[in-house]
């Protein structure tokens, strides 16, 4: 059964109802397109519901429809984008303060598990039975959820680029191999960043504005992008990550090492801030492409924020709320 709920309990028969508090959202089709087995027989030993995805818009749909019904739990499998639509289909039912999210990392990159601790099937499966939990930061992008990160400009243009099919057979390299592509005909982006402050670090004035020609414009919620050898932003102190690189060199910014290493020798073109909230402008009468978590939006004008500590997610035991510190 795929589009339908489908529950794989030992015990479960024709005529028994789905145990509709535990729902598995499954993408079939993210990563190397191997998992769905080993995601049922985990999920039967514990006997969740699985809905698996046949098109577009079912994850959302189904996480909705799950977090509608009394969900207390429900599992993301697939990579950052269907994650991302498991969170704004609970957004949509809004269900944040019952419905926990788990998240089994089948997809590309995997980024938001690894950032909070799960790095295969069988750890996501086990951090589950452990029932560590953590309350983390929301993104918000004109409505629209995000947990990762909010990319815009030239990682953004070859990430919608990339096809499914160079995923599955080049993995992240994919990624590289359209970036290097999209180079060559990339504009930078004039843009203007209206950054709102936290309150108590307003003094005389409660906003900043940036305006220029920008490479990058990157918002890391769970994500850190370069300057640390961290990769994960701490997501729970209510404020995004914000990194616009300007009038970098297109050719030293091919994949993430490259655009790290920018950011470390040349600071000079790196404008960095920590805000709550923040709103994008195109200066050029047209919208501009956005990466929400691998999930594209196109705006002319983009407002962001973040509510802290809205989303419960199952952590692993390398979970750290700040990477900067030890301990918890």
């Amino acid at each position: 059964m795929n589009g339908d709920a489908e529950r794989v309990g030992r015990t479960s028969g024709p005529d028994t109802a789905p145990d509709a508090k535990h729902v598995v959202v499954c993408n079939p089709a993210s990563g190397t397109e191997d998992h769905v087995d080993q995601v049922r027989a985990l999920a039967r030993e514990r006997d969740f519901v699985v809905r698996i995805t046949e098109q577009e818009g079912d994850a959302v749909r189904f996480a909705r429809e799950a977090a509608a019904d009394g969900a207390e739990l429900v599992v993301a499998s697939g990579g950052d984008g269907t994650i991302n639509e498991v969170v704004n289909g609970v957004l949509e039912a809004d269900a944040f303060a019952e419905t926990t999210l788990a998240v089994v990392p089948t997809g590309t990159g995997n980024n938001f598990a690894s950032n909070v601790g799960v790095d295969s099937v069988e750890s996501a499966f086990e951090a589950i039975d452990t029932g560590r939990r953590r309350r983390i930061d929301l993104g918000t992008a004109n409505g629209r959820a995000f947990v990762n990160s909010c990319v815009g400009g030239l990682t953004a243009e070859a990430s919608a680029a990339t096809t499914p099919s160079e995923k599955r057979r080049f993995g992240v390299l994919a990624y590289v191999g359209r970036t290097l592509e999209t180079i060559t005909s990339f504009d930078s982006l004039p843009i203007r960043a209206t950054l709102d402050p936290k309150p108590e670090d307003c003094g005389g004035s409660s906003r900043r504005t940036w305006t220029g020609e920008a490479m990058l414009v990157l918002v890391g919620n769970c994500r850190r992008f370069g300057g640390t050898g961290h990769t994960q932003a701490h997501v729970e102190d209510g404020l995004f990550e914000v990194t616009i690189v300007e009038n970098a060199s297109t050719t030293d910014l091919v994949g993430e090492a490259a655009l790290a290493r920018v950011f470390e020798r040349d600071e000079r073109r790196i404008v960095r801030h920590r805000v709550p909230s923040l709103t994008l402008e195109s200066l050029r009468d047209e919208p501009i492409e956005y990466s929400l978590d691998g999930e594209m939006l196109a705006a002319e004008t983009l407002s962001l924020e973040t509510t802290a500590t809205t989303l419960e997610v199952v952590v692993g035991d390398r979970y750290r709320p700040d990477p900067d510190v030890s301990g918890e």
